[in-house]
């Protein structure tokens, strides 16, 4: 089996703690040889600045392709175009575009009244200047907002359309569930990469929080380990066997690319990593 291109999530740190951890899994992972990296938006824009710095940084400092998270939430067309713009300006020249989470509390998605009413037309804009490689999210199981699976399937087609290259997918917990994912995608007509997202769990607790809110089923036997593994001190130890499993599973299927989701704790993406023979660049370097 050949080695599997990865890639890595980081999000913007908001304190100078928070700056150390993201430049550890920086530092972690990046020895692995990404194909890419990626720095998230904040519900409702309220990491813009943050990112724009994160991703100017890595991309300065570690010569790593960075993909910078852009979103429709809180701004209008203009202010959109002028973030993507100074992206391009620093050299960054893929986009990870997103319709984006609506801020806490409020009721759901409201667009900018001068802003893009969707992903759709965010990724447009941007196909349109030829100035960046486009990424979008992807949902293997039905999106909260969504009708029906079949939708978010004709939904990722029309992205595709308007000048995605390939896509992302939300994190899950069985590998059948990108299959059928991916094979319904292949009936549409959606050539594009897929890109599986894994996610390690560090906190299981914050896990299911985050499985509820993206509308990730979780399995009965997944849950039942997780609070066992809890009670007794072996929670790593779970996650790690599962997520190495689950990229096993996927690369068995003909998969060729994962996307890590790191919450900037790098320990249980390597060692993942590192199970599936995905060993550092210079380590490489050194038998060759």
């Amino acid at each position: 089996m050949t080695r599997p291109n990865v890639s890595f999530e980081f999000f913007p740190p908001k304190t100078l703690e928070a700056s150390f951890r993201l430049w550890d899994c920086v530092n972690v992972l990046s020895p692995l040889d990404p194909t890419f990296v990626s720095v998230t938006y904040g519900a409702g824009g309220t990491t813009r600045q943050l990112t724009h710095d994160a991703v100017g940084t890595i991309h300065k400092t570690s010569g790593l392709r960075v993909a910078a998270h852009l979103t429709c939430v809180d701004a209008s067309r203009e202010e959109t175009m002028q973030i993507a713009q100074g992206y391009a300006d620093v050299g960054v020249t893929d986009i990870v575009a997103l319709r984006g989470d609506p801020p806490k509390g409020s009721n759901g998605f409201q667009p900018n009244e001068d802003g893009f009413q969707s992903s759709i037309e965010l990724i447009g804009a941007l196909a349109d200047t030829g100035k960046f490689n486009i990424r979008v999210g992807a949902y293997p199981e039905q999106h909260p907002e969504s009708p029906s699976a079949t939708a978010d399937v004709e939904w990722l087609k029309r992205k595709i359309d308007a000048g995605a290259t390939s896509a992302i997918t939300q994190f899950f917990f069985e590998a059948e569930t990108f299959f059928r994912f991916r094979d319904a995608c292949e009936k549409a007509g959606i050539d594009a990469p897929i890109i599986p997202g894994i996610l390690p769990i560090e906190n299981w607790n914050g896990a299911r929080k985050f499985a509820a809110m993206c509308g990730t089923s979780i399995p009965t036997i997944v849950a039942d380990a997780f609070e066992t593994a809890t009670k007794h001190g072996g929670t790593d130890l779970l996650a790690t066997a599962l997520a190495t499993e689950l990229c096993d599973d996927l690369l068995q299927g003909g998969v060729e690319d994962l996307h890590f989701y790191t919450l900037n704790k790098p320990e249980l993406t390597r060692d993942v990593c590192h199970a599936l023979g995905i060993t550092p660049k210079v380590q490489l370097e050194n038998v060759a």
